[in-house]
């Protein structure tokens, strides 16, 4: 009795083949631990047959699908969460602004937007040029404020001291806007990273873990086919082999016979 006739399976101890067996230390690291698992005292010389071997390797394979899809649930599941999250606070600035606006604060948006405007400049040079025009020519007999237009100079005076808040009053209006769209891109920018922190967790989860299995199972299958397409030669070979004989054996009787 040879060697290759003694070799019994691992699993349960029938006797095998050399040539439809393999031994662990021949074996994937996973597919060996996996194997380990189920029987500790398994050594890197035991050997397996083709028929438990085919079922770890499917088992091999079932939880890599597993583990893959576990997590990829796990990571669209936040995605999913990040998107749909009402966490960031996100203000309607101009809602929100124009709900809040006092009578004050109106008046103090539209001195500011008449004070910065051509109409305004038209005006006021008008107002200016009328006013030196009737007091210098006494047009009307007007002579209320003669050369050099002292109370000219305090009319200018006053509207520069009371435009003056004003305007600032509409300043503030505008650095508060602009505060609360700062606030808005904060919280926008915020999310985005925090969605582009899970779509890279996805991508590196692709290129780390699915795309290495994706390739284990594919040597697994030109494995599997590769003994499938081993076994089928066997078999047409033995087959063969019985009609050769008979070939062999007529052609003896015939040259008998004669």
């Amino acid at each position: 009795m040879t060697e290759a006739d003694e070799l019994t399976c691992l699993v349960d101890g029938a006797p095998i083949s050399l040539e439809t067996s393999l031994q662990l230390a021949e074996l994937d690291v996973g597919l060996r631990n996996r194997i380990k698992r189920d029987y500790p005292q398994s050594k890197p010389t035991d050997y397996i047959c083709g028929h438990h071997l085919l079922k770890y390797r499917l088992d091999h394979v079932d939880a890599m699908i597993n583990a893959d899809l576990k997590q990829t649930k796990k990571i669209n599941h936040k995605l999913t969460k990040a998107l749909q999250s009402d966490d960031y606070d996100i203000i309607d600035v101009n809602d929100s602004l124009k709900e809040s606006l006092t009578f004050g604060q109106k008046v103090s948006d539209d001195v500011a937007r008449f004070g910065g405007s051509w109409g305004f400049i038209l005006v006021f040079m008008f107002v200016l040029i009328g006013w030196m025009v009737v007091n210098g020519l006494h047009v009307f007999g007007a002579n209320f404020d003669n050369y050099p237009f002292i109370l000219l100079n305090l009319v200018l005076s006053c509207v520069a001291a009371i435009q003056a808040p004003i305007i600032m009053m509409s300043q503030n209006r505008s650095a508060d806007r602009d505060r609360m769209m700062a606030e808005n891109d904060y919280h926008v920018n915020l999310k985005s990273e925090h969605e582009l922190r899970l779509l890279h967790a996805k991508v590196d989860h692709l290129a780390q873990n699915q795309v290495p299995h994706t390739m284990e199972i594919e040597r697994f299958q030109l494995e599997i086919l590769g003994e499938i397409r081993q076994e089928l030669a066997e078999l047409r070979e033995a087959k063969a082999t019985p009609d050769a004989a008979e070939r062999r054996e007529s052609h003896h009787e015939q040259v008998d016979h004669r």
